[in-house]
């Protein structure tokens, strides 16, 4: 791959992951129910709104989940992958024939990285309940990451105070990242 190209890559690459990890951000603030009135939020919706807002008038919310932004963010991952594999110098140009694996490769990489971000939200929470626990950011971080602990809370209940589902979750999810 010659030197333009991967600058062309890594450019891409960066832009597409930031803008992913934003409509990934807004799909699951809105799945959790988790207000856009914080700073978080509103960062969230100022760099999106000019993507998701548009679209929602094509692609209308299902069941209340906002397909839009899901699918601004599977988008931008698939054009991301065909465009790295017409820059790799193992294949010429882009053809009709790898359209069955980018397309199943982009939903692979959209689930790798919702489950990094629900990683690093439950990194987030850890340090914010250790450091700052009543700060504001630390009940947007509970309000998304506490529907996915609670059915573990079930399982492991906190031993003298201490919770350790944000462990045992932070471990199956990079069990599923091992098989992702």
């Amino acid at each position: 791959m010659s030197a333009l190209a991967q600058v062309i890559l890594l450019i891409a690459n960066t832009c597409c992951n930031f803008l992913t990890v934003l409509l990934l951000m807004r799909f699951f603030m809105q799945l959790f129910r988790a207000p856009f009135d914080n700073p978080i939020g509103g960062f969230v919706l100022h760099l999106t709104n000019w993507l998701v807002l548009p679209l929602r008038r094509i692609v209308p919310a299902f069941r209340g989940f906002d397909s839009a932004s899901l699918l601004l963010a599977y988008f931008l991952q698939t054009a991301l992958l065909a465009l790295a594999i017409s820059l790799s110098s193992a294949h010429e140009f882009f053809n009709l024939a790898m359209l069955p694996r980018v397309i199943v490769d982009g939903l692979r990489v959209l689930i790798r990285i919702s489950l990094y971000l629900f990683i690093v939200l439950l990194i987030a929470q850890a340090m914010l309940s250790w450091f700052n626990p009543r700060a504001p950011l630390n009940w947007l971080v509970g309000r998304m990451t506490d529907p996915l602990l609670k059915p573990l809370r079930r399982i492991v209940p906190p031993i003298s105070g201490i919770d350790l589902t944000p462990l045992l979750a932070f471990l199956l999810a990079q069990i599923v990242l091992i098989f992702v």
